[in-house]
């Protein structure tokens, strides 16, 4: 049997850290050792960790990402996020016909304005409870089946009527 020196390949592999927590030197040394011939004889030494631990769930980035993005960029992405899908919606032709109606129209803005808050506000109180409650890709798949079924819905009305 040859005796033959063995490349060694060292890596140094550091946690995701979310901006709102200290700093810290999470770092992980992963040595493998690999042989040159045709053998497929590898040894891994993983010290302060094991493997699994070195794997981070999609979940936990969450935090990271939202920090990372700040108020006003999630202020923004809402404001046209809303803005697109309330453009020439039923809401919208309503208060377009009341204001053509009315002898105030500012009024009628008024109102349509404090609706649209009222629901908003709505929206933001049931989503922060269930996300107590339930995980992210629980709420997501649930948003997205439930879309879909008021999609069926709406088509299923179309058709038979």
């Amino acid at each position: 049997m040859k005796s033959s020196s063995l490349p060694v390949i060292d890596l140094v592999l550091s946690e995701t850290q979310p901006l709102s927590e200290p700093t810290s030197n999470n770092s992980h040394r992963l040595t493998v050792a690999k042989s040159s011939d045709d053998r497929a004889s590898e040894v891994a030494t993983v010290t302060e960790s094991t493997v699994d631990s070195l794997v981070t769930p999609q979940e936990s980035l969450q935090p990271a990402k939202a920090a990372q993005v700040g108020k006003w960029g999630i202020f923004g992405s809402t404001f046209f996020t809303i803005f697109l899908a309330e453009m020439g919606d039923k809401t919208q032709l309503a208060t377009l016909l009341m204001s053509a109606q009315s002898e105030a129209p500012w009024v009628v803005f008024l109102g349509a304005a404090l609706a649209l808050i009222a629901t908003s506000l709505l929206g933001v109180l049931i989503g922060r409870f269930l996300a107590t409650r339930l995980s992210p890709k629980t709420l997501e798949t649930s948003a997205g089946a439930l879309l879909l079924f008021i999609s069926a819905m709406l088509l299923w009305d179309v058709v038979h009527f």
